[in-house]
């Protein structure tokens, strides 16, 4: 059985991406430079990272593929590696580990783009820094992957085996984006808050990152517990969080691990009334279609790390917006697209500056990089642990959908949502 499904896999690897695989421990093509990307692009995660692959090749399409170093011109090839698999719904481990090393194997590749969920980049972040391969991430948020002292006692030593920083990432980190998601439950209104999370890296470091700040700043902390995401309902949860009176519900977590079911059970406890706020994780088309715009409508609010799509309508991002039309044919349809043409922009600078066809070259030539200008149009560099510097993230909420003064109706008749943006969310000065 294993030789048989081998081919199988490789032929739909070659299917998705459009590019052949190299063959592990072959030669180098000398005139070809290749970019990876690792993201899950099996299960629901799907429509995120559709766009963020969308965005990559938008920014390899501006340079016609192409870039000339020393005088000489490259082909830059691009190949969209899968993460997860059909039977996981979402990243594994042991994709992972595959993805980075077929991309350590081949000599070609000079730039490794991902990983989309966090755990996941603990996984690679070790093997491509042993192969001092630069690897940018558009969705990493967990802060222990590059700030010592906010995650594990061994991170992010751990993650370096050589000593230097491989790793960069586009996106604002949890300690920043939790903490300014409990800023905005208090200018909302809200006092008394109770906190879940889904226990992955990601979920539970934001959710603590936001009681932290909470409990900082004034708020009553009702209580803060982790949910199983593989539970299908939690209504006894809720009938209890019900009798604490909460303002508000903070779930860390995204809408692969129950966010929608959560504030379906909400709302059918009698917390009709109660707001809930999620991370980016949540800040997807999926949530919204897969809970329903009634239960999500001025009552789900979501914090983004950077502007979302509809925020560049009204600044400089709109270059993007209309660049993105011209090339796929429509706008983005998910906020990441942002990140994904950020990351191939990062990519592509960094091998520029380093001036030929070489990793250790290319990986100090992008942690060196600064006054980068991306989708938005706005000025960032990289800090000495690989973060960006960009620090504005974005408030939206659900609002109905509306076309010639009425609500839209998906065709089951029943009403549709979208994400709207509400306010920058910038670190208060003391």
């Amino acid at each position: 059985m294993p030789f048989r499904v081998l081919p199988v896999l490789v032929l739909v690897a070659v299917v998705l991406t459009g590019v052949f695989l190299p063959r592990p421990g072959s030669v180098g093509d000398p005139d070809v430079i290749r970019i990876v990307s690792s993201l899950p692009r099996t299960g629901s995660a799907r429509g995120q990272t559709n766009t963020i692959v969308e965005g990559i090749q938008l920014a390899l399409h501006e340079i016609d593929h192409k870039v000339v170093l020393g005088g000489k011109t490259y082909r830059i090839d691009y190949l969209d590696l899968d993460d997860a698999t059909a039977a996981a719904g979402q990243w594994t481990a042991e994709a992972e580990i595959s993805n980075a090393q077929l991309a350590v194997r081949d000599p070609n590749v000079m730039v490794y783009i991902g990983t989309y969920n966090s755990g996941a980049a603990k996984i690679s972040m070790p093997i491509l820094n042993k192969a001092d391969l630069l690897m940018i991430s558009p969705a990493n948020t967990a802060e222990g992957l590059t700030k010592p002292g906010l995650g594990d006692r061994a991170e992010p030593m751990c993650y370096r085996p050589t000593g230097r920083v491989n790793y960069l990432r586009v996106v604002p980190t949890d300690d920043l984006q939790g903490a300014l998601g409990a800023n905005w439950a208090q200018d909302l209104g809200c006092q008394r808050v109770y906190i879940l999370d889904d226990t992955e890296v990601y979920g539970k470091g934001i959710a603590d990152q936001f009681e932290k700040q909470a409990r900082k700043i004034g708020l009553d902390v009702l209580g803060h517990e982790s949910i199983d995401a593989k539970t299908q309902e939690f209504s006894a949860l809720m009938t209890k969080i019900k009798q604490t009176n909460p303002d508000l519900i903070y779930f860390g977590g995204t809408t692969q691990t129950k966010a929608g079911q959560v504030i379906k059970d909400m709302v059918a406890a009698g917390m009709d009334k109660v707001k809930m706020m999620g991370p980016d994780g949540c800040y997807e088309k999926a949530m919204i279609d897969k809970t329903g715009a009634s239960f999500l409508v001025d009552r789900f609010y979501c914090t983004f790390g950077g502007p979302t799509p509809d925020r560049l309508l009204i600044g400089d991002g709109m270059k993007f917006i209309q660049k993105f039309k011209a090339f796929h044919g429509r706008a983005p349809t998910e906020a990441y697209a942002i990140y994904g043409y950020d990351c191939a922009v990062v990519a592509i600078e960094a091998i520029r500056a380093a001036g030929k066809k070489d990793r250790s070259a290319i990986r100090a030539a992008g942690i060196a990089l600064e006054n980068l200008s991306g989708a938005t149009g706005m000025k960032w560099s990289f800090d000495e642990n690989g973060d960006t510097t960009m620090q504005l993230l974005t408030g939206s909420r659900v609002i109905y959908t509306m076309e010639n003064g009425a609500i839209k109706k998906n065709a089951n008749g029943e009403p549709m949502g979208e994400y709207q943006f509400m306010k920058d969310l910038i670190p208060r000065t003391k």
